[in-house]
Order: structure tokens, then C-alpha cells, then sequence
């Protein structure tokens, strides 16, 4: 109830106001902060020289982004845009065999950058999976798959492998486990689905073509076997309308987003900061509930152009790949919460809509969140942080059943038939404030540490009560509203389009 429930559109225009304000208001909180600490000692690692005839220095706090920018630009360039002019002309020449050419290119792109080693072992983890899956048992798929998961993310047998591939770069450890970690969640998929195939089993071919499809070996996303496999042995390889420029502006707005966030880490340092605790005990609790929902912003904004970029090219090869994550700023509920889109559709598909079907159910809902979180937390490796991760989330997960099947209940389901649409809207809007934050809390744990949370939790949950816990609840609730009413207006289109497919 209340999905299609308008609000008046003064309500909805005080709200934007409210969420505006409050936004630039914690905004500027930040960036005098981050303006006070540029010269901090303690912030010397985390910020180097940036724009100096701006007077700013910049935030290189995350690894990841400065190396893929910097010294690893070109490579990725080079090895991306030779995948796209391959690609073009086996398209072009070669339809059929458009597979078979993708994996040549990837496994002399993966032979070029890790060495033979490295490659030897991705090959026998592919062969080890192959031959589990011609028995055709989905048990074994998953524990052979596990196991061989387990092998990168477990010690000493992660360490043991990755000392095999010799030499030394910067992201050699992002990429060694990048390419095994996905390789082992594409062998598991294609595992999987061989053991639903009626008519025999796909070949070893079928499954290197799957594997070694570069623009997805390192970083992902993961794209089903059953996906990969239907889109790239077609040989119609024509384009819909407009789908050109779409992917043209799609590139636009990526490369937008890079020269984005760059200007954005030259006047705020969402990621130093953090790493100083008494220095951000000392900002305002607004500045602080700021900071913790910029951490969760960034960390989809880095997934979004990752996985964008990717997309494209996937997207030049003809292939409709995984969608990047939904943005946290539209999230109020856990089940929508996730940062890889691919991960999330192989855990949904082979675990969590499997054990959980209809997802009514209160016992097999329990089983199946812990079931996704004990493997997401092998995926993301075991330890102290991801295993209190893994648990409040997986706690989130279940208490919002909970709480929709409690008020389900006869007497608020008839409590509730008696409100009107807009103030049942409201008042869903307000227990979907509470869970906002409890997203913004229970993430922040791995994207900064354990001790950053706990500190934001304190100051809005205990020494901010009542006037900044309850001043934050309200503007999250207009935020949240303002979430609504977009997903009312994607409903009605959604509704509208449907009419019209049936008259046509």
C-alpha cells in the first residue's frame, strides 16, 4: 500500500528543500575540514600534491583509484582498446567464431601481464571444476567450488599459490586474486548450469570462452554462464535502435565521473579523514553523518565506473552484461543494497532464491541470508571486520521480513486499510528513514574500520540524542520520500508501457 500514493507537490517541494539545505550544509562542514587538515602530519600519507595553483592537495587514500589513473592507465587502455578493435574486426570478419577469438586475445592478455605460472594455475582450477562437473551433481559443484574459493581467500594456501607467480608490480595482488576469485565464481556458474543441462554437458572450449573474456577475467562483473553463453553464440549481431549513442553517451558520462570524483578528492578528504579519530571526534555531528554517507557514495561511485566501463566494451561486443549497482542514495531497504550487481545475480540465482523462493517465509529466509553471507564473506576473505559485516547486514536482511510480516498481522493490516495512501506513504517513509541508516552504519564497517562506525553510531545514536538523531531521522525521512516518489513515477511508466504492449 502507498507505492502509487501521490503527495502534494508543496510536501514533496519542502522536502527537496530540506534534503538540499542539510546537504550543503554538511557539505560545507567537510570541506573546511578537510581545508583545516591539509597539513596535518597525521594526514601526510593519505594526501599528496595535487592542483597547486588551487592551493589544494589531494585525497589518495584509496589505492585502487590512484593506480588504476596513474600507472596502470595506459596498460588498461592498451589492453581494453586492443580488445575492442579485436573485437570489431571478428565481428565483422569471423561472427561465428567471435568466442573462440575473445578467448585467444584474453589468455594472451592474461599470459602478458601475469606470466605463464599464473596462468597455469587459473587453467587448473578450470580443469579441476570441469571435471566435477561431469558428474553432473550440483553438491559437488559447490563444494569442489567452495573449496577452490577457499584456496585464494584462506591462509597459507592463498599465500602458497600467489608465491608461484614471480615478479612484482603495484596491483599484482589485486590482480592475482581479482582473476582467481572470479574464475572461481565463473567455473562454479558454469558447473552449475551443466548439471540443468538434459543434453550432455557443455565442452572445456565452452567454458575457457566464458573465462578468459578479458574485459571480465580481472575485475568482473560476473556474467552467468547461461547468459554469456546464449548472447555470445549468436550470430545476429545487429544493433537497436539508437543503441550506438547510447553507448556513447553511457562512455560520456563515465569519463564525466572520473574528472568528477578527481575534482571532488581535491577539496574533500572522505577517505583520510576517517583514518584520524580524535581529529573527526572534534566535527560537528551533521559533518560527521555527512562523512559517513560520502564513504558509502564514493564506494559506488568507484563500482559504477568500473563496472560501467566495462559494460561499455561488453556492450560493444554485443553482449547485455550485468547493470551497475543501484545507487545508495535511492536505498532504503537491504535487500537492494549490494556494490556488484554480478556477484549479487550469482548469489541470488544459485543460493539465496534457491533455498529462499518466494522469500515469504520466515525459517527458509533465515537459512538462505546466512547461507549468502557465509559465502559473500569467503568471497570477500575471512576476518574480524567482514565477519561483523556479514552479520548485521545478514541481520538487516531478516528484520525487515520480520517486521513486514509483524505488521502484516490482522489488526495494522486492517489499521492500515483504514489510512489513506499518502499517509500510509508517510509512515512507511518514516521506518524507511531507520533503515537508511542502518545501511549507511552497517557498511561503513568494511569500507573504513570497526572503530570510524562505532564512533558515528555513538555520536548520532547516543550523544547526539535527541536533537541530532532525531534532526538527521527527519531529513533522511524527506530523503526518503523524495526515493518514493521517483519510484512512484518509474511505476506508472512501467504500468503505462505495459498497457500499451498489450494494445499493440
Amino acid at each position: 500500500m502507498g507505492v502509487k500514493a501521490m503527495l502534494p507537490s508543496y510536501e514533496l517541494g519542502f522536502y527537496a528543500l530540506v534534503v538540499t539545505c542539510a546537504v550543503l550544509y554538511s557539505g560545507s562542514g567537510i570541506f573546511e575540514a578537510s581545508r583545516d587538515s591539509m597539513n596535518r602530519k597525521a594526514f601526510r600519507d593519505g594526501i599528496k600534491p595535487g592542483w597547486h595553483y588551487f592551493g589544494r592537495k589531494m585525497d589518495v587514500a584509496d589505492f585502487e583509484w590512484v593506480m588504476w589513473f596513474s600507472s596502470f592507465r595506459n596498460i588498461i587502455i592498451f589492453a581494453l582498446s586492443g580488445h575492442v578493435l579485436f573485437g570489431k574486426i571478428c565481428s565483422m570478419t569471423v561472427p561465428q567464431h567471435r568466442a573462440v577469438m575473445y578467448m585467444i586475445y584474453g589468455v594472451l592478455a592474461v599470459l602478458a601481464s601475469m606470466g605463464l605460472v599464473y596462468l597455469m594455475i587459473i587453467l587448473s582450477h578450470c580443469l579441476l571444476l570441469y571435471s566435477v562437473a561431469l558428474a553432473k551433481q550440483k553438491w559437488l559443484c559447490y563444494v569442489a567450488g567452495l573449496c577452490c574459493l577457499a584456496s585464494f581467500k584462506v591462509e597459507p594456501f592463498g599465500s602458497w599459490q600467489s608465491g608461484f607467480v614471480t615478479g612484482s608490480f603495484d596491483l599484482q595482488d589485486v590482480l592475482f586474486y581479482g582473476g582467481c576469485t572470479f574464475t572461481i565464481m565463473r567455473c562454479m556458474s558454469f558447473a552449475l548450469e551443466s548439471s540443468d543441462r538434459d543434453e550432455g554437458i557443455y565442452s572445456i572450449f565452452d567454458l575457457l570462452k566464458y573465462n578468459f573474456y578479458l574485459p571480465f577475467f580481472f575485475f568482473g562483473p560476473v556474467m552467468t554462464f547461461d547468459q554469456f553463453h546464449a548472447q555470445v553464440s549468436t550470430q545476429d549481431l545487429r544493433r537497436k535502435d539508437d543503441e550506438m549513442k547510447n553507448i556513447r553517451v553511457s562512455a560520456l558520462l563515465h569519463v564525466g565521473a572520473i574528472v568528477a570524483v578527481d575534482i571532488f578528492f581535491h577539496f574533500f578528504y572522505i577517505l583520510t579523514l576517517p583514518s584520524d579519530l580524535k581529529f573527526v571526534n572534534r566535527l560537528s555531528d551533521w559533518s560527521l553523518a555527512g562523512l559517513a554517507y560520502s564513504n558509502l557514495v564514493y564506494d559506488w561511485v568507484k563500482a559504477a565506473v568500473m563496472f560501467g566501463v566495462i559494460n561499455t566494451i561488453a556492450r560493444l561486443d554485443h553482449l547485455d552484461p550485468p547493470q551497475p549497482p543501484k545507487c545508495i542514495t535511492m536505498l532504503y531497504i537491504f535487500a537492494e543494497t549490494h556494490f556488484d550487481r554480478g556477484i549479487n545475480d550469482w548469489l541470488c540465482k544459485y543460493v539465496y532464491d534457491h533455498l529462499g523462493e518466494s522469500h515469504d517465509n520466515i525459517l527458509k529466509e533465515l537459512v538462505a541470508s546466512i547461507t549468502t553471507f557465509a559465502i559473500t564473506t569467503l568471497w570477500l576473505g575471512p576476518c574480524e571486520v567482514v565477519y561483523i559485516w556479514s552479520l548485521v547486514n545478514c541481520f538487516g536482511l531478516n528484520f525487515e521480513l520480520w517486521v513486514q510480516k509483524f505488521f502484516q498481522l490482522g489488526p495494522f493490516a486492517k489499521l492500515e486499510a483504514k489510512l489513506s495512501g499518502a499517509m500510509s506513504r508517510r509512515i512507511r517513509a518514516a521506518f524507511g528513514a531507520v533503515n537508511f541508516w542502518a545501511i549507511v552504519l552497517y557498511n561503513i564497517l568494511a569500507l573504513n574500520s570497526l572503530e570510524f562506525a562505532l564512533l558515528v553510531t555513538k555520536r548520532l545514536l547516543v550523544m547526539g540524542f535527541p536533537v541530532s538523531t532525531l534532526s538527521i531521522w527527519f531529513i533522511t525521512y524527506c530523503g526518503v520520500q523524495l526515493i518514493k516518489e521517483r519510484e512512484r513515477i518509474l511505476a506508472i511508466e512501467e504500468e503505462q508501457k505495459g498497457d500499451k504492449a498489450k494494445v499493440e
